[in-house]
């Protein structure tokens, strides 16, 4: 009886569920968007129950699609949106509010109020003070929810990002962890020694009760208890969505470089055993643990990427699905002189302005839907360009190469610009589902479905590479420096 591996990648706008084969083949997929809710400016929220139903009727239908069950998968893989907060009842299991999106940012003022923690902070999670991370969405919850922060003093409530949720929900509560990875982007658990941290959780008022186990990224966690399956499956792996497409992009090596493009874009660059702390605005991170190993990471994020598209899209009118975004870029031969830094919810790395407003400058009465277009695109580009020459500073190595994955990857235009402006390859692997792909690898390795991570190397392949041009890109760069000070105040 062949045997899979079912991947379940819990995105910011939809839930999926992809099962792969033994090769690393796509079997079958499904997808389903869910609700997006704004209720102030700034503010990003989720249904928690939405979540799970979405995930559940997407795993449903994926293994049906090829008539399986239980007995034929050999584990179940998790990668998911990471800081997304969601605070529930132990007993009930019902949510006692929405799930606070990584994206929102109702708690900047207080970051604003805990400057003088700065060094105290990155010390312990190699992260900087931002209103992204899940420690300040936790404290929100517990100071605004009625009688939250009463039931979490008393142990009744628990805290997790979105895959301790479906761990929770997939074993029927009998569960409660996560990950290294996804600790990691909390400020609130400690980088060196791998634990939750006492002074952090204190210093935010949050009670030890709330947090759940911490474990590898490959292992079996338990087994589901959901009538979704007729068999208990083992879960074997879990990754924060950027860490598991570093893995699935077999970045295993120190210097090796990943960029997601997604809702927003990830930059990651494998730092090896020892975690480096950047001084250029990079964020240090856990890049996954397997057996007694641990691989850090420095992070780069841009908080619009792809979502970008969506608001031409949506916003603005000017096209009707973000595929047609390349073709209407293409219809002219430059931006014509405009610029568009995306800042739609402020600006990630290596900037940290989250404050910071959109900026489209450069417009002029030849100005068309197809310049802005295409500085919309560039832009995401320039973003990436910035970031990547932080992590060459804070490494000492120039980059080689650029992998990359995500939806907006496949868009051939702006992968050609990025590798002009950056001067270096960017390769794009036959199978762009990476964050699905390394959870899979890392719930695979656990069960021993790959006896080896030799043998999970030996199946990534390229699928085009994108070489630079050696198109002179200088006064392109000048302008996008300009646009940058016209964002940042």
């Amino acid at each position: 009886m062949e045997k899979y591996i079912l991947a379940l990648d819990q995105g910011t706008s939809s839930s999926r569920a992809i099962v792969f084969d033994h090769e690393g083949h796509i079997r079958s997929t499904a997808q389903m968007e869910f609700t997006q809710y704004f209720p102030k400016p700034g503010w990003v929220e989720h249904n928690p129950m939405e979540i799970w139903s979405s995930e559940a009727a997407v795993i449903a239908e994926a293994i049906s699609r090829i008539g399986i069950g239980g007995k034929e998968i050999a584990a179940i893989g998790i990668t998911n949106q990471r800081e997304t907060t969601i605070v529930w009842d132990a007993e009930t299991g019902e949510p006692v509010y929405n799930a606070i999106v990584w994206q929102d940012r109702r708690t900047s003022e207080y970051c604003d109020s805990l400057r003088d923690h700065t060094d105290f902070i990155r010390s312990k999670t190699g992260l900087i003070i931002d209103a992204y991370f899940s420690g300040t969405k936790i404290k929100w919850i517990l100071d605004n929810v009625p009688g939250a922060r009463e039931k979490a003093n008393e142990g009744k409530l628990r805290f997790g990002t979105v895959d301790s949720w479906l761990v929770w929900q997939l074993t029927r509560g009998s569960v409660h962890v996560t990950d290294v990875t996804n600790a990691s982007r909390t400020m609130l658990f400690n980088i060196h020694t791998l634990e939750w941290d006492k002074e952090l959780l204190e210093l935010f008022g949050i009670p030890l009760s709330m947090m759940p186990a911490v474990k590898s990224s490959s292992e079996v966690y338990g087994c589901t208890k959901t009538t979704i399956f007729a068999h208990e499956v083992p879960i074997g792996g879990i990754a924060g969505d950027q860490q598991a497409a570093l893995f699935g992009q077999m970045c295993t090596t120190p210097g090796s470089v990943k960029n997601t493009y997604g809702t927003g874009c990830f930059l990651l660059m494998n730092t090896g055993e020892k975690p480096i702390l950047s001084k250029n605005n990079l964020l240090t991170t856990i890049a996954w643990k397997i057996g007694d190993k641990v691989n850090y990471a420095l992070e780069g994020s841009i908080f619009v990427g792809g979502s970008v598209v969506q608001w031409l899209r949506d916003g603005l009118g000017i096209i009707r699905s973000s595929g047609e975004i390349e073709a209407l870029a293409s219809t002219v031969p430059d931006n014509g002189g405009v610029y568009f830094v995306p800042a739609l919810t402020g600006m990630g790395a290596p900037y940290w302005d989250q404050y910071a407003h959109g900026v489209i400058c450069g417009i002029t009465r030849g100005t068309t839907a197809a310049h802005i277009a295409r500085a919309a695109l560039e832009g995401i580009a320039f973003q990436t360009m910035d970031i990547v020459g932080a992590m060459e500073r804070d490494a000492g190595v120039r980059l080689a190469e650029l992998k990359v994955d995500g939806g907006a990857s496949r868009n051939n235009l702006m992968m050609q610009f990025q590798a002009d402006i950056l001067g270096s390859s960017v390769v794009r692997p036959e199978v762009t589902e990476t964050t699905a792909l390394g959870a899979c690898y890392l719930a695979g390795l656990a069960v021993g479905y790959w006896g080896s991570l030799e043998e999970v190397k030996s199946q990534w392949k390229a699928e085009r590479v994108f070489s630079p041009t050696g198109a002179d890109v200088s006064s392109l760069k000048a302008g996008w420096e300009d646009a940058i000070k016209r964002t940042i105040k």
